[in-house]
């Protein structure tokens, strides 16, 4: 079912969490809309069910495209169309390991709810609320983790050091890259992006998708339900 593809994903009403009054929540929010997320995280929120079911069935890599079959029409997506649909920021670092250390331990200080240094073997109930919510964003929404979201790993906290350090990173080949391991025969890469994947294809010229649904509005982080999702 097209459902298990946004399960666990949260999309984000950015003009909603960023008229919160928290001190807390709305820093964090700015700096994941300064990160050049927002297009990709807070996209407009359909979904084509069927269409997802056909394009993870048929898709496949192919000379560093994304290509699959949705309802008998060949469908491409290259890395410059995703860059250009989400509006991605394609310069600067691409791998984020070219972090340098000494702002990943910064970030380790900035997080922390105690005041220690956050130790990235631990859970994430270490973390200060509003950071909580972004690993839960990058764990469901950017790196599509399966399996439990408390643990913090180290490619997630990297992207949370990007983040919240104002890292210029390129996010179109991180994302990218993601979504060529979804497709990818024998990856353990969980399957996801469901709303932007319907984007893409809603933009394929004078093609027939079919019928759209909403995505659950409880899944979509707004001043009244971010809180919420805390737990």
């Amino acid at each position: 079912m097209a459902s298990s593809y946004y399960t666990n994903t949260l999309h984000v009403n950015f003009e909603s969490v960023l008229a919160m009054d928290d001190l807390g929540m709305v820093p964090m929010f700015q700096a994941l809309m300064a990160s050049g997320l927002e297009g990709f995280l807070g996209c407009p929120a359909v979904i084509y069910e069927a269409a997802l079911v056909d394009f993870f069935e048929n898709a496949s890599d192919r000379d560093d495209m994304v290509v699959s079959i949705v309802h008998g029409v060949t469908v491409e997506i290259s890395e410059q169309l995703f860059a250009e649909t989400f509006e991605l920021s394609v310069e600067c670092l691409s791998e984020l390991s070219e972090i340098p250390k000494d702002l990943v331990f910064d970030a380790r200080n900035i997080v922390s709810l105690s005041g220690e240094p956050v130790s990235m073997s631990r859970k994430k109930k270490e973390m200060k609320f509003e950071y909580r919510i972004l690993c839960d964003i990058l764990a469901k929404t950017i790196s599509v983790n399966a399996g439990s979201f408390d643990a913090l790993t180290m490619e997630k906290f990297m992207m949370l050091t990007a983040i919240i350090c104002e890292v210029k990173i390129n996010w179109n080949r991180v994302l990218f890259n993601i979504l060529k391991d979804m497709v990818t025969a024998g990856s353990r890469q969980a399957k996801g992006y469901a709303v932007q994947i319907s984007l893409l294809l809603e933009n394929v010229p004078n093609f027939e998708l079919g019928e759209s649904s909403e995505f659950p509005s409880s899944k979509i982080l707004t001043d009244k339900t971010v809180h919420r999702s805390l737990f």
